[in-house]
């Protein structure tokens, strides 16, 4: 069973993972399928370095997989409910004032 500590471990490095829009991109697309790398950085436009640096913080991250298939490597989600995490995030309505980060910024000095 997961300690409460264990969960904000993992709550947290799932937070460090979406707070870059590059590997934002990356989760979606392996949503939609598992890919290899090259594929990858071609349909995101990005370099193949730059790809496997993020590649690398997400494996760190415990999001993704590295699957061997012959002598190549396919990467997918390290779950498929985080597909689904994923959906619920990105539909999510947060609602937040212009020039505040939460609600009671003001009262709680906190943002």
């Amino acid at each position: 069973m997961l300690t409460l500590a264990a969960d904000i471990e993992v709550l947290a490095r799932f937070g460090r993972a979406l707070a870059d829009p590059i590997r934002c991109r990356i989760l979606l697309a392996l949503r939609e399928a598992p890919t290899h790398p090259a594929d990858l950085a071609d349909a995101l436009e990005i370099s193949r370095t730059r790809l496997s640096n993020h590649l690398a913080c997400l494996r760190d991250c415990g999001l993704v997989v590295a699957v061997p298939v012959g002598r190549r490597t396919r990467y997918e989600l390290a779950d498929e409910r985080l597909g689904h995490a994923l959906d619920d995030l990105r539909t999510a309505v947060v609602a937040v004032e212009a020039d505040k980060t939460c609600v009671d910024a003001d009262e709680k000095g906190c943002c």
